[in-house]
């Protein structure tokens, strides 16, 4: 039992890895089926574990079905368009260099928050903040550079994409999904079901077998991303925001880009250069910026995961 104190920061770091790996599962599996099909397998094995603790928590209730047409919304912003552009960025970009872009969340969430919603201040650690997150942006984009080859600017105009829809969600999610009063894991459940309905219906099967070619992908796709990356995540999560509350947990957000260069560097011998790293920091020091006013409100959400009354 003396042990348990130490659960919440075990927990912590592991979220953080899980995180940080799924940009290293994307590549793997990019190499086989494509971005929509990656998407959809993801979110399918991540629904069960979501679905199943909301059912016993007593979370799901038909009532709520009356709000279908927010949580539709919710899972276009937050999920399709989200994983898609997050996936589609991993096939085309270095997984680490991926991994560093997802942590622009927070300096889109922000200037989202500050354009589109009455009463967000605007001071000079936020302006600040956004600079140094689109320096880092531009850093890693390089978009004036003569040699084009450097990057590849359409999978980093992939990863803003993904990054600009969650922010948007957390914009629609305080209008329109905190004063519904839903649980977490209720919300989620059908955010994820929504989205999974929405896949079945526009993605293209063909080739999608493939990714039975390649254990270590397929299981990457499966366990990695689903089970781990969306469904065990959100539980952690949740388990986190309980332990330590929102505003601490969301913390953990700096962890993710960090392990993704890491591992996109020593692990899949990425060419990853001095850039690249600068941009990283300056993206770490810009959500630094942000998150000692904001957390609660700009902090990445976990995949899957959006701000509801019970976490702010």
């Amino acid at each position: 039992m003396h042990d348990m104190k130490y659960l919440p920061v075990m927990a912590f770091l592991a979220l953080g890895v899980i995180w940080g790996s799924n940009f290293v599962y994307m590549k793997l599996a990019a190499e086989l089926i494509s971005p929509a099909q990656i998407v959809l397998l993801r979110v399918a094995s991540g629904l069960l574990p979501i679905a199943l603790y909301a059912y016993f928590k007593g979370g799901l209730k038909l009532a709520h079905l009356k709000h279908s047409r927010h949580f539709l919304v919710m899972s276009l912003l937050a999920t399709v368009i989200y994983y898609y552009g997050f996936a589609k960025g991993s096939s085309l970009l270095p997984s680490g260099v991926a991994g560093a872009l997802s942590g622009t969340i927070p300096v889109f969430a922000l200037l989202m928050g500050m354009l589109l919603l009455s009463g967000e201040p605007v001071s000079i650690k936020r302006v600040l903040g956004l600079v140094a997150g689109f320096s880092g942006i531009l850093l890693i984009a390089r978009p004036f550079s003569d040699d084009v080859a450097a990057t590849n600017l359409e999978g980093v105009v992939y990863m803003i994409s993904g990054s600009l829809s969650v922010g948007a969600s957390f914009i629609y999610a305080r209008k329109y999904i905190v004063p519904l009063n839903i649980s977490s894991a209720a919300l989620t459940t059908y955010q994820l079901g929504l989205s999974l309905l929405i896949l079945c219906i526009i993605t293209d099967y063909n080739g999608i077998a493939n990714i039975n070619d390649d254990l270590h992908a397929m299981a990457g796709v499966l366990l990695g991303l689903g089970l781990l990356g969306t469904g065990l995540a959100c539980l952690i999560y949740y388990y986190l925001i309980d332990q330590w509350g929102a505003v601490s947990a969301s913390s953990v957000t700096y962890i993710p880009p960090l392990v993704a260069l890491l591992i996109g560097s020593t692990l899949m011998g990425e060419d990853i250069g001095a850039i690249e790293y600068l941009a990283t920091g300056l993206i770490f020091a810009a959500v630094l910026l942000i998150n000692q006013k904001t957390r609660n409100t700009v902090a990445e959400p976990m995949p899957g995961k959006r701000l509801v009354p019970e976490d702010l």
